[in-house]
């Protein structure tokens, strides 16, 4: 059910403010890009509200992501802080809103925050719900929660130096759709050989063979760009078929590698 609600590829704007991130989400609902993620932790909402806007896009035709930052979490402060980004975003409903990361150290019960995040989904704030940076006991427990049942997705950091093949497994295997950020390493993947190599067979780019093997695993994409042309070659991706061997090649490239890993994170699976 969950990959149906989610597109198989979205925008990501982690790190782009104010024109950039105008410029990139314009350009990618141009070349056919519905699905935008953003973050209040990102500070540019507003921006990218804006962009959503101006693009001549109808609102409804775009899958919108959000999240709720860590300090947030208590009480009433995860209502306050969607409506927030609501009014920044200038719309009436996300598609989607995210825990952006479990409350350091269980501070805040996850039955408070899971619950709070499902009300917002009660009160038409957004129209479905999901974690992200959640462990697999983690995941388990959100969905044990009341109002957890109504999770669709846990985005996590998937590329091929990081495959997270255990939490992506379980997340599939309890029918949550994985979404993988950063799968391009920060540009890693650009001088990674094996990808090269394999690049080079297909006449792609290293970039585009990385997006192919997490999207064949079944894992939503959200590179981050500000080009139209990496944009443009980004959704082309999708249409790259691997061959087993040359699955199996990627998948042995990963060394975990996390670069998103702050002192408030939880204690990973691997």
């Amino acid at each position: 059910m969950a990959q149906a609600i989610l597109p198989r590829i979205g925008l990501g704007t982690f790190r782009l403010k104010e024109q950039e991130v105008i410029d990139s989400v314009s350009s990618a609902l141009e070349l056919g890009y519905r699905h935008i993620d953003t973050a209040q932790m990102y500070e540019n909402e507003a921006a990218v509200g804006k962009a959503i806007r101006e693009s001549g896009v109808p609102r409804d035709d775009i899958f919108l992501t959000t999240k709720v930052w860590y300090d947030r979490l208590q009480g009433d402060d995860l209502i306050k802080s969607l409506e927030e980004s609501l009014e920044k975003l200038g719309v009436d409903q996300v598609d989607l809103a995210l825990i952006h990361w479990p409350s350091p150290k269980g501070e805040v019960p996850m039955a408070e925050y899971i619950g709070n995040l499902d009300e917002a989904r009660k009160r038409g704030m957004t129209k479905h719900i999901g974690i992200s940076n959640f462990t697999i006991a983690q995941v388990d427990e959100a969905l044990s929660v009341p109002g957890g049942e109504h999770i669709i997705t846990n985005q996590v950091e998937v590329h091929p130096f990081l495959g997270n093949h255990a939490l992506v497994s379980h997340c599939q295997a309890r029918g949550v759709q994985v979404t993988g950020y950063m799968p391009l390493a920060v540009g890693k993947v650009m001088k990674e050989p094996v990808l090269q190599e394999i690049a080079n067979e297909h006449g792609v780019t290293p970039a585009q063979v990385a997006l192919a093997w997490v999207a064949a695993r079944d894992i939503v994409v959200i590179p981050s760009s500000t080009k139209p042309a990496h944009q443009r070659a980004n959704l082309a991706a999708l249409d790259l078929e691997l061959s087993s061997d040359e699955m199996a090649r990627i998948d042995a490239l990963d060394a975990g590698e996390r670069i998103a890993n702050p002192d408030f994170a939880p204690e990973w699976d691997d």
